[in-house]
């Protein structure tokens, strides 16, 4: 796809389709929303050339469906959406969960409730990124703050859908989506690409979703033999339901659980900035690292002793992180677009206070508000 070395400049939303491309999706099923339409575009242009598949859906839901459609019969899948449409796919989001089956949707988050405000950008859904389906189900969110980001981070959510076969959110927003930045593209023989674990059983000892120390079941081929059922109602190892079995449903919901555990520390990612000496932690994701980390290098010139935590990874939340870069700093800061999802968690992990920096009006919260609010409490 690219040469080693290759500088681009890409728009953000054009790096997670080409990433997909590199990191092997090869069907698309979507329907247009701002601000993730260009996602949609060149997904359309590029899977035909790669010998893939899309399909431009009636709504988000049947999008939803077929991206599970596809990645069950072998295909690396993917969607993307913005709020409104995000909405619309949890149910098969959940259904993905239940019957393990791996596949990524981007949310490029736009202001709400409902339509919002369609052109700005928000980071209104972070909660339902984690909660948005019904009952206990796993999940993966990781969140962009650039262009190469947003690239780097689409090959880490193909991956890990594939590796732990679960669905992956990449939680965009309107500013990383659109913005377009100068970036150096990586050599492909260099990116390491991640495909679902095939079982070495015969086809009669083969449990579709019997699983081992990792908690992940292993995929068999179609066509050769194996018997698969998948069925979304609670199951056992050989994938029929089983309404009224208390002691199956317990072990299946255990082990789903206990499967995000098992990879937490391979799968959070994050970056600090000036954090050794702080007495102030701003902790950002998104859109609000740029105008964080831009506040960290003010501050820095004016005295102030400040540092940044950037959390790639907000879903499973990064709990030893969080404390272990809280525990130092005397008061620490959160910007976020929105009224305040993300500080609870933070607040949670810290055991200590933390103020948050908000917007709701889809105006992206500035480096000057944030030195504000950091001169207020220290």
């Amino acid at each position: 796809m690219n040469k080693q070395g290759r500088v681009c400049f890409m728009q953000g939303n054009e790096a997670v389709a080409e990433a997909a491309i590199l990191a092997g999706v090869r069907f698309f099923a979507g329907y247009p929303i701002t601000p993730a339409s260009e996602i949609s575009e060149l997904m359309s242009i590029r899977l035909p050339q790669v010998g893939g598949t899309f399909l431009q859906m009636e709504d988000e839901l049947a999008s939803m469906a077929a991206v599970v459609g596809a990645s069950m019969g072998g295909l690396k899948a993917m969607t993307a959406t913005s709020g409104p449409g995000f909405s619309l796919m949890q149910e098969n989001i959940g259904l993905a969960s239940m019957v393990e089956i791996p596949c990524v949707i981007v949310d490029v988050m736009r202001v709400g409730p409902a339509s919002g405000m369609a052109t700005l950008p928000s980071q209104g859904d972070v909660m339902q990124s984690r909660w948005g389906t019904h009952g206990d189900h796993p999940v993966v969110v990781l969140s962009p703050s650039t262009v190469r980001e947003a690239f780097d981070l689409t090959i880490e959510a193909c991956n890990i859908s594939e590796m732990m076969r679960v669905p992956v959110i990449l939680l965009s927003d309107a500013v990383i989506g659109h913005i377009r930045e100068k970036i150096e593209l990586p050599d492909p023989s260099t990116v390491s690409v991640i495909n679902r674990r095939k079982t070495n059983l015969p086809p009669n000892q083969y449990k579709p979703f019997a699983a081992g120390e990792d908690c992940v079941p292993d995929f068999a081929d179609r066509g050769n033999g194996y018997r698969y059922h998948m069925c979304s109602n609670n199951h056992t190892e050989m994938g029929f339901p089983v309404d009224s079995n208390s002691e199956v449903a317990d072990k299946l919901s255990r082990r789903l659980d206990k499967k995000i555990a098992v990879f937490q520390d391979r799968i959070t990612y994050y970056k600090n900035f000036d954090t050794d000496d702080a007495d102030i932690l701003l902790i950002a994701y998104g859109c609000m690292v740029r105008s964080a980390k831009e506040a960290v290098s003010a501050l820095r010139k004016e005295g102030v002793k400040s540092g940044l935590l950037q959390l790639k990874t907000i879903w499973p939340f990064p709990d030893d992180v969080v404390k272990k870069f809280c525990a130092g700093p005397k008061k620490i800061i959160v910007p976020e677009m929105n009224m305040g999802q993300l500080i609870r968690e933070v607040r949670r992990s810290s055991g200590k206070d933390a103020v948050g920096v908000n917007r709701v009006d889809g105006r992206v919260i500035s480096p000057r508000e944030i030195i504000d609010a950091v001169k207020k409490v220290k």
